[in-house]
Formats: C-alpha cells, structure tokens, sequence
C-alpha cells in the first residue's frame, strides 16, 4: 500500500468516525461534532493563554475517563459550551453513554468534552437572550453525522476569523503505508496569520498535499522574527482560539492518546504564526477508534504523532483555503486576496 490521503481526505476516512455540523447563519456561528461509532479513547492537549472547554480534566490518563461518546467544537463562546448539553441529551435519548448503574430507569451518562472559540463579535444577530442556539445546534450537528461535510464557512468555523481573513473549518488525513489512518480538523479563529508576510503563501505549504490548498508551492516562504503576515495583531485581543481534534484508528491507551495530541500541537505551531498567545484558546483532542492493534509500540506511536501534526497544518489551511467571507461584510477570505 502506498502512503496518500484517505479517499475524502476527511478526519472521516478514520474508521468509526463520523462528523456532524450546523450552523446557525442569522448569528454567523455553528457547532462540529465529532461522533465515533463506539465509544472511543481520548485525550486532549490545552497550549492556549485562553480555553474555554469542558470536561477536559476528566480525560487525564490518571482520572477515571477512559472513553468518550463524542467530542463538540463549537463557536459562541462561553454560550457555546451549551452544544455539548444539546449532544449529551441526543444521545441519551438513544441509550449511548456510560451506565454506571445498569438499572431501568437509570439514564446512561454520555461523555462529551468541548472546546469553543470565540465569535460573538463578528457582526451577527447575537440578540438570543435566554435562548441560545448551542444547545439545539448541538442536537442538529449530532444528528447530521457522517462521513462526509462541508470545509471552511460551516460548523464551528462558521463564524470564526483566521487573522485578517475569515477562517474556518478545515479536515485531512493519511492513510499510512501499513493501512492505519489517521486525521485531523480543525476550526481556525486564530489571532496569528496562516499566510506569510507580503502574499497569499500558507505557513503550512511545505505539508500540502495535491495542491489540497492552492497550490502555491513554499517558495520564498521567509518572514523577520516579529513579521506575521496577515494577522489581528494587537488590534483585537481576546477574541481568538484554534480548536482541533486529530484520529487515529490504531489502538491507543489514554496515555498514548495523550502524546499523540501533544505531537499534533507541532502541527498548529506549524501553521499559525503566532501560536499559543496570551489571547488564544488553542486546544487540541485526540481520538483513538481502535479498529488496529498498534503494532509497533512507542515507535509507530511517534510516527503517528508526527503525521498527526502534518494532517493538522494540513486542516488548518483547508479550512481557510475553502472559507468564504460573510455576505455584505468587509472581512475578505483567502481567495479575495490579490494573485
């Protein structure tokens, strides 16, 4: 088997994951729900100043956590936190979750970490009162998963901005000369650049795969320490965060899966510039479906980490790439950029 994409080039070409989302368009905001067929392993790595998230500390190899039901990204902010409740009550409602006590009447509990980025401030109809939509977009999301979905202005991305540029939900993967996947998505609203310094060049273009982001090729690819490229810089603190998750369908332990998220950060760092500011939320998760033994011990372990990394840069462009500004606004996206 020769290394390539999968055939989506999808965090979905992992086997036993599906990808839901919704959008909101009115509030300029959505939600992403990563949805695994079975219970899957999980972990998660917070490098940001700023996270907003839920029942990450839950994951740690040392709790009690060893599998979860889905994993939510979501815009809104604190409010978006809500999705997570939306997902938790669909599932619940279809008996998928933990049963600690396996007694009718008894209700499983659905395990579902999140993590949100902030887009409150992009000039959408935010007027929700008591009533936000994270709750139902969450439900929506879930019950929209698949194995395929739409990149850039969609999901949590929906609302989010990439620097100077409109951001949003981005996906690869690699299937790996052995047949193990492994996949990434990203939703982009980051405060450093993803392009470099003077045109339309991606940090991320060493890793491109296929022209999957332009095609633009890496020449010239330089930029002074200090020199961004299109970003916020220090005009809009506070309102930034990449939320990530990468896959994998080798067989992880809740350790292993917490390594392969800390390798997948490389891949952010790769992408962004800056990355893991003050002012950004940065997380990244990390699922294991286990449908292959992992074979090669620590060793495949690291190779799938660093793949990991590349399948997240790779996201991360996606998403931007095929991001489209919102209608009658002045935010441009990559492709209004000048050639």
């Amino acid at each position: 088997m020769t290394a390539a994409p999968g055939p989506r080039n999808l965090i979905t070409d992992v086997p036993g994951l599906l990808v839901g989302q919704a959008e909101d368009a009115a509030a300029r905001t959505g939600v992403t729900v990563l949805l695994p067929e079975d219970r899957a392993v999980a972990a998660c790595d917070v490098r940001g100043g700023g996270p907003g998230t839920r029942e990450t500390d839950a994951l740690a190899a040392e709790n009690l956590v060893e599998a979860v039901d889905a994993v939510v990204l979501s815009g809104g902010s604190v409010y978006g936190l809500a999705a997570a409740d939306g997902v938790v009550s669909y599932l619940g409602a279809r008996g998928r979750g933990f049963g600690l006590v396996k007694r009718e009447g008894v209700p499983v509990s659905p395990v579902v970490p999140a993590a949100i980025l902030y887009d409150l401030a992009n000039g959408g109809d935010k007027a929700w009162g008591e009533t936000p939509p994270y709750a139902r977009l969450g439900r929506e999301a879930a019950a929209a998963a698949g194995l395929d979905f739409a990149l850039g202005t969609a999901g949590a991305g929906a609302g989010a901005m990439a620097g100077a540029l409109k951001g949003g939900a981005g996906s690869a993967s690699w299937i790996c000369e052995d047949g193990t996947a492994v996949g990434a998505i990203a939703c982009v609203n980051s405060q450093g650049s993803v392009v470099a310094p003077g045109g339309r060049t991606f940090w991320a273009a060493p890793f491109e795969v296929n022209g999957e982001f332009g095609g633009l090729g890496a020449a010239g690819l330089s930029a002074a320490p200090g020199e961004w490229g299109l970003s916020k810089g220090a005009a809009a603190p506070r309102r930034n965060t990449t939320i990530a998750c990468v896959a994998t369908d080798a067989a992880l332990t809740p350790a292993q899966a917490r390594r392969l998220a800390i390798m997948a950060q490389a891949g952010l760092a790769r992408a962004i510039r800056p990355a893991y500011s003050p002012f950004d939320g940065d997380v990244v998760f990390a699922l294991s479906t286990s449908r292959r033994p992992l074979t090669g011990g620590d060793g495949q372990l690291a190779r799938l980490g660093a793949i990991a990394a590349d399948c997240l840069a790779r996201a991360i462009a996606r998403g931007v790439y095929e991001a489209r500004a919102w209608p009658g606004t002045d935010t441009p996206a990559w492709r209004d950029l000048p050639a």
